[in-house]
């Protein structure tokens, strides 16, 4: 009787089908005590319904989030790795691999993909060569690497989830962003009329409460006044009230009362600190730099100037449009005499390296810009056409070439004025002696290098023949190697050209010549050079390459590359004599080899844009010095560095961008592999927020251009995205719930009038986050209470509609800002280096705290800090274990605890009754009931009974955690 009583919840769930984990299950709940038969019977109802789920072969369709996820890693790695053999032309073993359906059907060795059992899935064994008959991709190119791997077993894990699309439903998507509300310029509506006109405090109110009155629902009640300054406090300046704040407040009859508390608030330069933190979080901030290369500096040293720019911008109150294009081109603005501007360009430049991978940092640059200012997935883009919003390939890497025209500066330049004492001055020569033997050095061996590259002209044309290689990560290299990136530069020289190049077009005529025809068909090419010419003139070919063709008649590809790499030798070999000669001629920007012909040559091989116009920090970056040169280089740029970072006296630097002298030509990078160029883009806007008739950029890289485009008042995408980021700091969620998103994949706003009418204000008005702020705050929207009510939570139990305020846990710097307020040890300074939160000595606001991507600190994630390897969308809240346990039994909270109990203003009251009063006030910000006085004084008298000895915390102690711990120190109503 007693095992059908637990049984029959099991089996209304699952039905009439039997599952083996079911039937397993059930044997085992026979065999165990009575009091374990319940929790054992949930252990096999949940084991049961994942084996259901597991079964089915397809998925509710994929969420957005896996979507994005494999759209941006999945399908790349399957179309570079599998396609080829396992596509739409080639099926070996019968397996097809680009789309869901093929995956699920196998090939003619059975299934490759197990959803029931993801692990043992034989598509996972393949790729990780754990058999030796099963290894795929096969050798060459061989084993993926790591990261690949564990993204393919993360995605089967997933439920292999595939979001597939037809031809028709790609054409409705290409027809519905069209009228797709994100793309619509922005217009002010007519602000609607409501029924109940005594409520509305502002515009905001009456648009909220046209979409109540028309779901047959009202607004709450206003929240009381101590409720609301703890509110408006926290959230503007992340930390709680004064107790005498309270009370002024409360007491104050004024109508403007609570206008003049936000007023102050803002006023604050704690206001700063607390919305530049939301900021750092759309901008991937770290102060390190993630997985570097050997010898690498990992640090970002001036991390810090970048969080001080932005905590300085929102005190300011600078206009958001500028505040933009700063992040994006400060250093093409005319700044004057003051360059702290500069640091804003930590917005690029402070994102992950990637191991100087420079195609994923750019990647990283193009994301953080679209998702985080205008709240579109560009680089979903990257190997295709996005999938759903109007965003081709060719966008992507237009946006491409913007970034890649620019690099990092080699030494961060200064932004400050560094002082004239004794010491500073003795920082500073030793950094210019550090510099000089780093320049002098590098710029001879860079000398050194070109020279090299240029003398070796015929190897790196024979090698250009053989085609593009597959890209690998570079490593140092010897003496006598060929660097294959040298050879992809002249393999792209040679691209940008056609048959009516006077010097590369006999390459084209002799490359397209088939091998076993070669002899006949440059015989033919030869004749034509040497028959009488007609009417018709030929083209123009550059004489020194035509005599050596004629002298030598080339019978392979590799006599022609051969013959080229000769001739660009020996002009190097002239060039280099005659600048070593002449004075005049190694100064001057008109020298020129005698024989025109020659001179021809010359400049192709010393192009800014030709095959070896590689800067130093690309000679760096791809590894193309030998290895001992590569080691000594590496080495004293890091001595320039620990000095900038180790020494007291260093003045502030920025990590900036330089731009290229020639701006990057961008190309379509097929599929996404650098190694297969396709056509060539403009450096330009987005098409969709631009329109059929945009311009290319023509000014450098097109960075500031870039930057105007995003904060212009004709772009729809960037007020709406940052007024509902504003928006949803303040309320908990945004008016689009998809704050980084939206695109057709996102969710529509709750309230788009209302969304349109704050975007268009905000432009209208300056572009000013403080008065949006006040727009917010002094609506009787936000100062509702947050009480429940039961008919409004059955209509809308998400409140959608704003029926009542959002009650909402403190964010982790919040609480622990709070936590060290109690303890009265908040250092409130603003500004300055990053510190190691984890010291106890660490009493700084959580803003100033090191971001190290490869170690952060535990207590980051368990409170859900967002994360610093991409730009975070919003904060995400989870209810984990670990939080109350740090907060129970982390040594810094017993600091905290311990330094709240021994504050002067705690300590020195001898009258237990009022020494709970102040405690209950410095943490709860109000004075206690009288119960709770009475329940405070019980549970210290007991503790101390119980706990005579005090092992760990007295009773006093004991009662700071808890009223630490407890819901109304860590939540906001």
């Amino acid at each position: 009787m007693e095992r059908a009583l637990l049984l029959e919840p099991v089996s209304k769930l699952l039905g009439e089908g039997d599952s083996p984990i079911l039937l397993r299950g059930l044997r085992k709940i026979g065999t165990v005590p009575a009091f374990l038969k319940p929790v054992l019977c949930l252990c096999v109802l949940l084991a049961a319904a994942s084996a259901v789920r597991a079964e089915d072969p397809q998925p509710q369709e994929a969420t957005a989030a896996q979507a994005e996820f494999f759209e941006r890693q999945v399908r790349p790695i399957l179309a570079e790795s599998c396609f080829s053999c396992h596509g739409q032309k080639k099926q070996h073993s019968g397996l097809r691999l680009d789309s869901r359906s093929g995956l699920l059907a196998g090939g003619e060795n059975g299934p490759v993909v197990d959803l029931k059992n993801p692990g043992e899935s034989r598509m996972l064994r393949a790729i990780g060569y754990d058999d030796a008959e099963l290894q795929m991709p096969p050798d060459p190119p061989g084993k993926l690497p790591e990261p690949a791997i564990a993204t393919l077993r993360r995605w089967i894990e997933q439920g292999a989830p595939w979001p597939e699309e037809t031809l028709a439903s790609r054409s409705a998507q290409q027809r519905a962003w069209k009228s797709h509300w994100a793309f619509a310029p922005v217009r002010r509506p007519s602000v609607p009329q409501v029924r109940r006109a005594d409520w509305p405090r502002s515009p905001i109110d009456r648009f909220v409460l046209a979409r109540l009155e028309a779901e047959g629902m009202s607004p709450g009640e206003p929240a009381d006044r101590a409720t609301l300054i703890r509110r408006a406090t926290y959230d503007l300046i992340g930390l709680p009230p004064r107790e005498e704040e309270v009370a002024a407040f409360v007491s104050d009859p004024a109508p403007d009362a609570f206008d003049r508390v936000v007023d102050r608030l803002l006023d604050s330069p704690h206001y700063g600190q607390r919305w530049g933190r939301y900021w750092l979080d759309v901008a991937r901030y770290a102060d390190t730099k993630g997985y570097v290369r050997l010898q690498e500096e990992r640090r970002f040293h001036y991390a810090y100037t970048y969080r001080d720019y932005v905590v300085r911008a929102f005190n300011q109150d600078l206009p958001y449009d500028r505040f933009l294009v700063e992040q994006l081109a400060a250093d093409q603005l005319p700044l004057g005499d003051d360059q702290q501007a500069l640091a804003a360009l930590g917005f690029l430049t402070l994102g992950r390296q990637f191991t100087s991978n420079p195609h994923d940092i750019i990647d990283d640059r193009i994301d953080v810009v679209t998702r985080g200012l205008l709240g579109l997935t560009v680089t979903c883009a990257r190997c295709h056409d996005h999938k759903y919003d109007p965003i081709p390939t060719a966008d992507y890497y237009s946006l491409y070439g913007v970034f890649a025209s620019s690099e990092e500066s080699i030494v961060p330049p200064l932004i400050g004025k560094p002082p004239g004492d004794p010491a500073s001055q003795a920082f500073q020569q030793e950094f210019e002696t550090r510099q000089r033997s780093l320049d002098e050095y590098e710029q001879q061996q860079y000398a050194i290098l070109l020279d090299t590259f240029r003398a070796r002209s015929v190897d790196y044309l024979v090698k250009a023949i053989e085609g593009r290689e597959p890209p690998q990560q570079p490593l140092p290299m010897g003496h006598d190697a060929l660097r294959q990136w040298i050879v992809e530069r002249w393999i792209d020289a040679i691209e940008r050209t056609d048959e009516r190049h006077p010097v590369f077009g006999p390459w084209h005529a002799f490359s397209a010549l088939k091998p076993g025809e070669f002899e006949a068909g440059a015989s033919a090419i030869l004749a034509k050079w040497t028959a009488p010419v007609g009417d018709a003139q030929p083209v123009q070919i550059n004489a020194a390459i035509k005599n050596r063709l004629i002298a030598h008649p080339p019978k392979s590809m590799a006599e022609v590359a051969r013959a080229y790499g000769e001739l660009f030798a020996q002009v190097h070999e002239r060039w280099r004599t005659l600048t070593a000669s002449t004075t005049a001629a190694a100064g001057s920007a008109l020298a020129r080899l005698p024989e025109e012909s020659e001179e021809a040559l010359r400049r192709v091989l010393y192009a800014p844009d030709g095959p070896v116009a590689v800067s130093r920090q690309e000679a760096l970056a791809q590894y193309l010095y030998d290895a001992p040169i590569n080691d000594e280089v590496m080495k004293r740029r890091n001595a320039v560095n620990q000095h900038l970072a180790n020494t007291a006296q260093a003045p502030p630097r920025a990590h900036t961008l330089v731009e290229h002298p020639l701006p990057y030509d961008p190309r379509i990078f097929l599929r996404g592999n650098p190694t297969r160029p396709g056509n060539r883009v403009p450096r330009q806007f987005l098409q969709a927020l631009s329109g059929e008739h945009r311009q290319p950029f023509v000014v450098g890289s097109g960075r500031l251009e870039l930057a105007q485009a995003v904060a212009s008042r004709d772009n729809p995408l960037t007020a709406r995205v940052l007024v509902n980021r504003v928006w949803g700091y303040h309320f908990g969620a945004g008016l689009v719930r998809t704050p980084s998103n939206f695109g057709l994949r996102g969710q529509p706003p709750t309230h788009p009038e209302l969304l349109d009418y704050l975007a268009a204000r905000f432009m209208d008005e300056g572009w000013s986050i403080k008065k949006l702020h006040r727009w917010i705050m002094l609506s009787g929207t936000y100062q509702q209470s947050s009480r429940d009510r039961a008919d409004q939570q059955v209509r809308d139990p998400e409140n959608r509609l704003l029926w009542k305020m959002n009650r909402r846990r403190l964010d982790f710097e919040a609480l622990r800002d709070s936590l060290l307020m109690a303890a009265g040890r908040l250092d409130l300074s603003l500004g300055g280096p990053s510190i190691d939160l984890t010291l106890p000595t660490a009493n700084r606001r959580t803003i100033y705290g090191l971001i190290d991507r490869q170690g952060l600190p535990g207590m980051l994630p368990t409170f859900d800090f967002a994360s610093p390897d991409t730009h975070s969308p919003e904060r995400y809240t989870t209810t984990v274990p670990q939080q109350a346990l740090f907060l129970m039994n982390g040594p810094l909270a017993a600091e905290w605890t311990r330094s709240f109990v021994q504050r002067a203003d705690v300590k020195d009251l001898a009258d237990p009754p009022q020494r709970v009063a102040r405690m209950v006030a410095i943490a709860w910000g109000r004075s206690p009931t009288q119960r709770e006085k009475q329940w405070a004084l019980e549970f210290i008298e007991r503790d101390r009974a119980t706990n005579p000895g005090g092992d760990t915390l007295d009773a006093w102690e004991a009662f700071a955690q808890t009223l630490l711990l407890a819901n109304e120190f860590s939540y906001v109503d």
